[in-house]
């Protein structure tokens, strides 16, 4: 049920006819989102929007991972409503609705001093790389390895790799990126090590996330795309810690910015066998 406070906004759940006008504070904002995007991101979890005289001027979008973890993102205030305290009514209502779990974000720079004041903790750096693609030589994979289109057997594979290199259930947005793009799997004798995701997003296409057992694994699943692909507008997000960053710039996909990640309750705890190098999405995580 929505509620007015005192400075005349009102919140509540967002629908899929808010859509068009949470495109528009992307736009205000200069961030990338089309409405596509927003659509799928809705598809796969939940809103709140801010609203004043009828007029949508603040967002907020969270998912849910499994029993223990979430993430929240699209946390946007217009400029004529900033500075009142609308991102924290926005903050304070989504985490009401994940009290419970641990809730991960990724913090702009403009961000930090209210999630630090909420109890959000730094866990690390993402770096934005993107540019037109540039044409790609293949990566020298080892003896045995190889990149391949995924196939209808890899699904539980792949859900098991995302899973443990995250430490969080990440089924729900595997599945529907996958449905909204391609997918090719990085294999060892025959078993699935890693994978990575093409699909449209904002100016052109994301390679997202990537998920391989090391450096070279990733390499080549990023290159593989980025072959496919030259001349083409691509996005990439990647951990600090991954190393990509190097191999990137000298590719001519240099950094173009950077966002905090950060937690509010215990960090999930990944396994050793895969790890993620590329993220889904800045919101998503």
């Amino acid at each position: 049920m929505a509620v007015q406070d005192a400075a005349q906004i009102v919140m509540r759940d967002m629908t899929g006819e808010d859509i068009h006008a949470a495109a528009e504070l992307c736009f205000e904002q200069q961030w990338p989102h089309r409405e596509e995007d927003l659509a799928l991101f809705l598809s796969i979890g939940e809103g709140v929007v801010a609203e004043a005289d009828g007029k949508v001027v603040g967002t907020i979008m969270g998912w849910r991972f499994g029993e223990s973890f979430a993430t929240l993102g699209m946390v946007i205030v217009t400029g004529a409503m900033q500075g009142k305290g609308l991102g924290r009514k926005l903050m304070d209502a989504m985490l009401d609705r994940l009290k419970g779990r641990t809730v991960i974000l990724n913090a702009t720079e403009e961000g930090l001093p209210l999630y630090r004041k909420l109890g959000f903790v730094d866990l690390g750096t993402v770096c934005q790389h993107q540019a037109a693609a540039p044409a790609q030589p293949l990566v020298q994979l080892r003896p045995g390895e190889r990149v391949r289109p995924m196939g209808a057997a890899d699904g539980e594979a792949l859900e098991a790799l995302y899973a443990a290199a995250s430490g969080m259930d990440r089924k729900v947005v595997l599945d529907a990126f996958q449905a909204e793009g391609s997918t090719v799997v990085l294999c060892r004798e025959h078993e699935q090590t890693g994978f990575a995701v093409l699909r449209r997003f904002g100016r052109g296409w994301a390679i997202a996330p990537v998920v391989a057992p090391d450096l070279t694994g990733a390499q080549a699943l990023i290159a593989h795309w980025l072959g496919t692909q030259s001349g083409s507008f691509c996005r990439i997000d990647i951990l600090e810690e991954s190393g990509l960053g190097p191999w990137l710039e000298e590719l001519g996909l240099p950094e173009v910015g950077r966002v905090t990640m950060m937690a509010h309750g215990a960090a999930p705890v990944p396994g050793d066998a895969a790890h993620v190098f590329a993220i889904a999405a800045q919101a998503l995580g």
